[in-house]
Parts: C-alpha cells; sequence; structure tokens
C-alpha cells in the first residue's frame, strides 16, 4: 500500500510513532480479514460447484447442445499432441476421417484445457472436472471484483451466487457449452480491470493497460460470441466511465487496453477471419441460429426449439426482476459502490434490451454483433449485475444472521430451479466411450456445417451412415486413407490398379507411394482446403476436388509416384502469431517500465504520493 511507502521516506520515519503504529495494525487486520474471508469464499463456491457436478458421477455426463462437439474436439486435439501437433488446426477425424479445419476457427481455450484434462484423467471424468474448475474460477473472479467495495460476507455471497447463477445451469445441464462457460467466468475480471484503468486517471491508468488486454484477449481466445459481448460490454464501460469522470482520458487508455487484447489474441483472430472465405461460415447464421429467431419468448414451428427458447426466455425473465429489485435496494450504497453501481446498472439494462425484438435493428446493423447468435446470450452480462446487486443489497439486513438467511432463501431458490434443470436434462453415459472407439477404429465422427470447405455437401462423404455414395453398411468399415476412382463410372472404389504403401498418415502430414502401370486418379480421404500443399516426387501437385463433396482427387500417371502432403502454414498463421509475439512483447516491456518509474516514485524522497 503506498501510505506505506510514505511513512518509511527519510525524514518521515520515526516522526509520530503514536500515530504510525495503529495505522499499520490496523492495516494489517484489514489484511487478515480479507484473507480470511477469501477462504471462506473459495470454501462456499468449491461447495456450490460440487452440488453442480454431484449427479455427474451417477447419472453420467449432462449432453446439452454442444456436448459431443465439445468432447469430439478434445479427444482429437489431445491425439495430435501426441502425433507432435502443438497447436493443430485441422480436425483430423471430423466428417469421417476425411476432417475440417475446425480448430482455424474455433478458439484455442476450451479445447485446449479439455485435451489437456483427457490427457491425465479418464475421458467420462474430464466433463464434469472442467466444469467444476470452471465454475470454481468465476466465483472467485467475481469475488475480486465485489471485493473492491463490498464487505467480506457479502463478496463471498456475490461469489457464490455468480458461480452457480441460473443461466451457469443452463449451459451445463442444457448447453454443455464449455467454451461460453469459460468465457463468462473471465467477466468479473474484464470489469474489474476497466474499471481500475477509469478510477486511476491519465498518469496510473496506464499501468492497468496490460491487465485489461490479457483478459480482454483471454475472452476472446475461449469464446468468440462471448468475445463479441465482451467488446461492446468494453465499450460502454469505457463510456460510462468518462460520463461519470467527466474527461475522455479513460477512452485512450480503454482503447488502448482493447487494442492490446486483439493484438495478443492475433494468432487466432486473423487466420479465422480470413480463412472464412475459404468455409461455408455463413451456416453458423442458419435459420434456428438466427437472432431474430430467438429474441425471448419467440414462436416457431419446432415444439422442442420452442420448449428450449421458453425455458431461456423464463430464466431471463426471473433475472431481470430479482436484478432491479436488487439495483433499487442497493441503490442507497450508490456512493460506495462508486462507478461499479454506474457500470453494471449499464451493462445490465443494455443486456436485458438487446433480449427483446425491439433491438433487432441492432442486431441487424452493429458490426458482427449478429454472430452472437442467440440474444440470450446477454445473460453471461446479466447474471453478474444479478450476482452483485443482490449481495450489495444484502446490506440492508440489520445483521449478519438475517444477512445469511435472506443469501439461503435466495440460494435455495437457485439450487431448486438447478434441480429441476438436472431432471430434464438429457443424461449419458455413452458420449466418451462411442467417440473414443470411433477415433481409434478410424471411423471419425460428424463435422460442423460451418467449417465445411465451400463447395462442400458433407452429407454425401463416404463414411456417412446417410451418404448415398456407398453402400448401406459402408460405415460399419472405416475407408482405407487412399482409394481410387473408377475410370468408368466415376465412383470412388477400393484401390484396384495400383498398389499403395502409406509411410504416414497424421493430422497435417501424409506421405504414401503408388504405383500404377496406367495413369490412376486416387481418391484421398481428406477434403480439399487451400492450406494443404500436395507434391508428387518433389514437386507441386494439381488435385481436383470431388464436385459434390471436395474429396481431394489426385491424378497420378502411370509408374511409381511418392505422394507428400502437407498442412501448410499461411501467411495469415505467420502474420497472427507475429503480431501476438511483437504484443506481448511490447506490453511486458511497457509494464517494465511503469513498475521501475513507480518504484522510483515511491523511494525518491519528497516524490508524488
Amino acid at each position: 500500500m503506498r501510505i506505506f511507502c510514505i511513512l518509511d521516506r527519510p525524514g518521515i520515519r520515526g516522526r509520530n510513532p503514536t500515530l504510525i503504529q495503529p495505522i499499520r495494525e490496523g492495516a494489517r487486520q484489514a489484511g487478515s480479514d480479507v484473507a480470511s474471508w477469501r477462504l471462506y469464499a473459495l470454501l462456499f463456491v468449491v461447495l456450490a460447484a460440487t452440488a453442480v457436478i454431484s449427479p455427474m458421477p451417477f447419472r453420467g455426463d449432462a449432453s446439452g447442445h454442444d456436448f459431443l462437439f465439445h468432447l469430439a474436439s478434445w479427444i482429437d486435439v489431445a491425439g495430435q499432441w501426441r502425433e507432435g501437433v502443438l497447436y493443430p488446426r485441422w480436425a483430423e477425424w471430423a466428417n469421417w476421417g476425411f476432417g475440417e479445419p475446425r480448430f482455424v476457427f474455433y478458439p484455442p481455450v476450451s479445447w485446449t484445457a479439455g485435451a489437456a484434462l483427457g490427457s491425465v484423467l479418464p475421458w467420462k471424468m474430464v466433463p464434469a472436472t472442467l466444469i467444476w474448475l470452471t465454475l470454481i474460477a468465476a466465483g472467485m473472479a467475481m469475488w475480486k471484483l465485489a471485493r473492491e467495495c463490498l464487505s467480506g460476507p457479502q463478496a463471498a455471497a456475490a461469489a457464490v451466487l455468480y458461480a452457480v447463477n441460473p443461466y451457469h445451469l443452463v449451459i451445463v445441464y442444457y448447453r454443455s457449452d464449455f467454451a461460453e462457460l469459460m468465457a463468462a467466468a473471465l467477466f468479473p475480471l474484464l470489469i474489474w480491470a476497466a474499471l481500475r484503468v477509469i478510477r486511476n486517471g491519465w498518469r496510473e491508468g496506464w499501468s492497468d493497460v496490460p491487465v485489461l488486454g490479457a483478459i480482454f484477449a483471454a475472452i476472446w481466445l475461449a469464446n468468440a460470441p462471448v468475445g463479441v459481448i465482451a467488446t461492446y460490454s468494453l465499450a460502454l464501460i469505457i463510456a460510462v466511465g468518462c460520463v461519470l469522470r467527466a474527461r475522455l482520458c479513460p477512452a485512450l487508455t480503454g482503447a488502448t487496453g482493447m487494442a492490446a487484447g486483439f493484438g495478443l489474441a492475433a494468432f487466432y483472430i486473423l487466420p479465422a477471419a480470413r480463412e472464412q472465405r475459404w468455409v461455408q461460415i455463413n451456416l453458423i447464421l442458419s435459420d434456428e441460429v438466427r437472432p431474430a429467431r430467438n429474441f425471448l419468448f419467440t414462436h416457431a414451428n419446432d415444439p422442442e426449439f420452442v420448449i428450449f427458447n421458453w425455458k431461456v426466455s423464463a430464466v431471463a425473465l426471473g433475472l431481470m426482476l430479482v436484478t432491479a429489485i436488487a439495483a433499487v435496494f442497493a441503490a442507497k450504497k450508490r456512493r460506495d459502490l462508486r462507478e461499479l453501481w454506474w457500470v453494471l446498472l449499464a451493462l445490465a439494462a443494455a443486456s436485458a434490451l438487446l433480449m427483446f425484438p425491439l433491438t433487432a435493428v441492432l442486431w441487424r446493423g452493429l458490426p458482427k454483433l449478429r454472430f452472437v447468435q442467440f440474444p440470450w446470450r446477454w445473460l453471461d452480462i446479466l447474471d453478474l449485475a444479478f450476482a452483485f446487486f443482490v449481495a450489495a443489497a444484502l446490506s440492508r439486513c440489520r445483521t449478519r444472521s438475517a444477512l445469511w438467511l435472506v443469501f439461503a432463501i435466495i440460494l435455495g431458490g437457485i439450487g431448486a430451479s438447478g434441480v429441476a434443470m438436472a431432471q430434464d436434462a438429457w443424461w449419458d453415459t455413452e458420449g466418451a466411450p462411442v467417440l473414443t472407439t470411433a477415433i481409434s477404429s478410424a471411423q471419425g465422427y460428424e463435422g460442423t456445417d460451418e467449417y465445411m470447405p465451400i463447395g462442400c455437401d458433407r452429407s454425401e462423404l463416404p463414411g456417412n451412415p446417410d451418404s448415398t455414395t456407398r453402400a448401406a453398411d459402408a460405415s460399419a468399415t472405416p475407408a482405407t486413407p487412399v482409394e481410387q476412382v473408377d475410370p468408368g463410372s466415376g465412383a470412388v472404389v477400393p484401390v484396384k490398379n495400383a498398389q499403395v504403401h502409406i509411410h504416414q498418415w497424421s493430422a497435417e502430414r501424409k506421405v504414401f507411394n503408388a504405383e500404377s502401370a496406367v495413369p490412376v486418379t486416387l481418391a484421398l480421404r481428406l477434403l480439399d482446403y487451400p492450406a494443404w500443399g500436395v507434391r508428387v516426387d518433389g514437386k507441386e501437385a494439381h488435385v481436383d476436388p470431388h464436385p459434390v463433396t471436395t474429396q481431394m482427387l489426385l491424378p497420378l500417371p502411370a509408374g511409381t509416384h511418392r505422394v507428400e502432403i502437407n498442412f501448410r502454414r499461411t501467411w495469415d498463421r505467420t502474420a497472427g502469431g507475429a503480431i501476438s509475439a511483437v504484443t506481448l512483447v511490447a506490453l511486458l516491456a511497457f509494464g517494465g517500465i511503469l513498475r521501475r518509474r513507480k518504484t522510483k516514485d515511491e523511494v525518491t524522497p519528497g516524490g508524488d504520493a
């Protein structure tokens, strides 16, 4: 604390000892209380997170909408690590072994964390473990934010309420969107860092820019739709800060932090942005996932779609009502809560409005906002305001017993909704064994529409149980890596006019020899994608994609040939990595300069306090 630096300066040390000692003892006691309540908060959050995952050891995994997508990604990445690919770009076993550029477009934090856990734990334990750790991280991030202006008990209450808020339960039991959950866990830290930039002014605020940039980048690297939400939320926070401070310096420091975050995440963002032209990315906004179809209490012809939407809508409406009531009760303490009260009020109001059709023009007009897909995703922001305002409103309780009673009642309501969701969820004990078997047997798994290369109809790929290009029982027998195009019918058939010897067939490198007495066209178990480079006998070779599936078709003249196929480093990947590296070095150097300057100011007699 700066007060100690002042008291210990030459010329001040030794003066007024009767004043200095009580100050130090009071500060020491305050620090002890903070540490004590931090441990209590951690204990409460751990217990709450454990309660959320408690059905999973007995009932299996809560298999929500995105469960198999994430589980397949984790298993695929873990397999590529064993092959020596440290940062995968191509999902080797997607589309029944034909692959897709999934890891170019899907942010790396969730699939890296899942693969890391799967490398040390049985796969059936990974989803519950990842949920448990993420909920704990979310709660302690909320503790960090709430402790800025709430007492220890209130901050602990905010931590628990945020960790197990109703929308987090929706993600856990209905959606299984692990990436969104991990990104949401970082939101309290984003607000905390942004407030530090606002409060510390022009001189001191710059020291918080690297932290703000790192947190902002981490959200983007966890989940892209939530990254869009974080971008607009940070812009709103900075705007509110400028109004409250009646100055523009927060806009400059905040914008610098945002730019630093984009720079740190450029190794992912730049390739994902540029290579969208190579895939059918617009399918990410297909009919059922367009914002216009996902406002609260929507109507549609699909009964299951409507039922889920109304469940989320009920959760959203409940959170809005409780947050509004709690904000009214907490309003009398807004002077103590300082900027945080106004920032959360603005965020809560904006997030609530964006869930209703009256904001449809914003969803159509604001850059990239439509890629959030679901307006109710703004609950990631609203549930943070809910947790904080409820905890702040608890200060109206005159005794600590009353505080804990009211908190227990609120938490009991959340627990009851969680029990109802758990009973309504789809539980799966076979997801992990089925996927691991499919990958180990080279059958692969279903791919993703929006990551299909341009022109690809993956429903017609060999290996798809519904494909018409193979016999009905072909899906039970995995295709070999290299087949042949029949010169008469044009159908893909097993190799019969050539001998093929596979030297290597891994995620990003394929090497084989082919020998044939006549010209032959080989059909590779691989989708055409511009990042693939094909060389035949050491020379660049032309590949003809299948007109329906974009499967690679490689014509070879008669004779013996060595074929090498490598997933090349495109210029956007190189540029993105360079931008991230330069940004990281610049932030470290910038932070080091500011720390040295701060230390010099603190130790120089007569320096600015």
